[in-house]
């Protein structure tokens, strides 16, 4: 008997996730836990194993289309059954298999543009014949008519001219820019008597003049409104959760950031002497991260978190890491960082880093951080404003350290000065707090053997 696998929530709060590249094609075998599909989440794209041996009978959607967390994914049966979701007939279908057991179809992929319309007629009209069936997901019938799409006038690029998201997406583009191009400027009346236009303007009911002639020129400039010019295009999943992300964040957290330098001579000495020893180069973060986790310990107040009227202090030091990534910022997370040497840190954030350009981390390698350590000196930059990741209380910063002249023991020297920055809920952490904690991080950074005793 035909089997249905629905969309798992496979993250947290996973709503729904797109279709990336289906693993098994409709027809052929596939082996119990074998990947069957890649899906992309709002972090990750993560591949789904099939629950099943057996014929992948039909897809749940192509390639690009959106599905939600409990509809039907894929349906698996055996050599020659039939899917229950394969049927022309629009009507639900039931069939019986051993034992008696009763299972429904999937809902059907086709619809059409009337499903939330009535026809209207005045009396004696003849009524208009019902528009053709549009084949197109609920979703993203949703999508085009919050965005005022015809699918009529979508051509489909789906398996038998199905209308993708990606269709109506490319719809929405094309309606924008078509939105965006400037009005011609039509040419403005001349006044009866050719008599200097007056301009004027409304009190009340009544026009006033405001007293002097304007030119044909003038107004027709005025009327012609100038439109910015480019072109739209839809943000990816990706983009709309950091979006999402960052506005809350920035929202309902009071930030403070606090700026210092720091003398990197030793931190860099170290990081050398760490490489050669085991032949290949330390991240800085680990270094970094192993620094910051004595002060997490001094003021455990940055490692918390607030729910409601409490604050949550964290007894787990699960470090996020920020990554930039073709795609966007992501946030990768060291769990259990405390419990790692610095060999173990820099295998973690080698490993995290490549896995999120890659896409291939597990939702679990994407959340829980409670402080997160973001290093953009690696693409050159230096003091920052980070904010504070959502549900987190606080941010470390690094910038790129740069050789620069310092006083060391009433001398002056050339040292490489490293800026940071962290950024900090004020709910929870007042200033003075916060500037003990960049002091006692920055202690740890221009002596690492303070940390690395530990």
């Amino acid at each position: 008997m035909p089997r249905e696998f629905r969309l798992p929530d496979i993250g947290e709060g996973l709503t729904e996730a797109e279709i990336v590249r289906w693993l098994v094609a409709e027809g052929e075998h596939v082996e119990a836990d074998q990947p069957i599909v890649e899906v992309e989440t709002d972090k990750a794209v993560v591949e789904i194993p099939s629950p099943y041996a057996g014929v992948v009978l039909s897809h749940g959607g192509a390639e690009g289309e959106v599905i939600e967390v409990g509809a039907v994914l894929v349906t698996i049966g055996e050599p020659g059954e039939m899917s229950t979701s394969s049927s022309g007939d629009d009507s639900e279908e039931v069939a019986s298999g051993e034992g008696g057991d009763v299972f429904a179809a999937a809902e059907p992929i086709v619809g059409t543009l009337s499903e939330e319309a009535e026809s209207l007629s005045t009396p004696g009209s003849t009524a208009s014949p019902a528009p053709a069936a549009v084949k197109a997901l609920p979703i993203v019938r949703k999508l085009a008519r919050d965005n005022g799409i015809d699918l009529e006038t979508v051509g489909g690029t789906g398996p038998g001219g199905r209308i993708t998201r990606s269709d109506v997406e490319s719809a929405i583009a094309a309606d924008h820019a078509a939105d965006a191009r400037p009005a011609e400027p039509e040419p403005a009346a001349r006044p009866a008597h050719h008599e200097p236009p007056v301009r004027t303007h409304a009190v009340g009911d009544i026009a006033v003049g405001a007293g002097h002639g304007i030119s044909d020129e003038e107004m027709a400039a005025e009327a012609a409104v100038p439109q910015p010019e480019g072109h739209r295009k839809p943000m990816s999943r990706l983009r709309r959760t950091i979006a999402a992300n960052m506005a809350k964040s920035w929202a309902e957290i009071p930030h403070v950031t606090t700026f210092d330098d720091v003398d990197a001579t030793r931190l860099l000495e170290v990081r050398k002497a760490l490489g050669d020893r085991h032949g290949y180069k330390i991240p800085i973060e680990a270094l970094v991260i192993k620094a910051v986790l004595p002060a997490i310990d001094e003021f455990p107040e940055f490692n918390a978190s607030i729910e409601g009227d409490d604050l949550v202090m964290h007894s787990r030091r699960d470090i996020g890491i920020a990554v930039d990534t073709p795609d966007g910022l992501m946030v990768a997370v060291i769990h259990d960082a405390a419990n790692k040497s610095v060999l173990d840190l820099a295998g973690e954030v080698r490993r995290l880093g490549e896995g999120a350009r890659e896409r291939s981390l597990s939702p679990n390698e994407l959340s829980g951080q409670t402080f997160t350590v973001s290093n953009i000196g690696a693409v050159g930059g230096g003091h920052g404003t980070p904010i504070v990741p959502y549900g987190t209380v606080a941010i470390l910063s690094i910038g790129m350290a740069r050789l620069q002249p310092i006083v060391y023991e009433d001398d002056l020297a050339i040292a490489p000065v490293m800026p940071l920055s962290v950024s900090y809920d004020h709910r929870v952490i007042d200033g003075a707090v916060g500037r003990r904690f960049m002091s006692l991080v920055m202690e740890n950074l221009e002596e690492p053997a303070l940390f690395l005793a530990g």
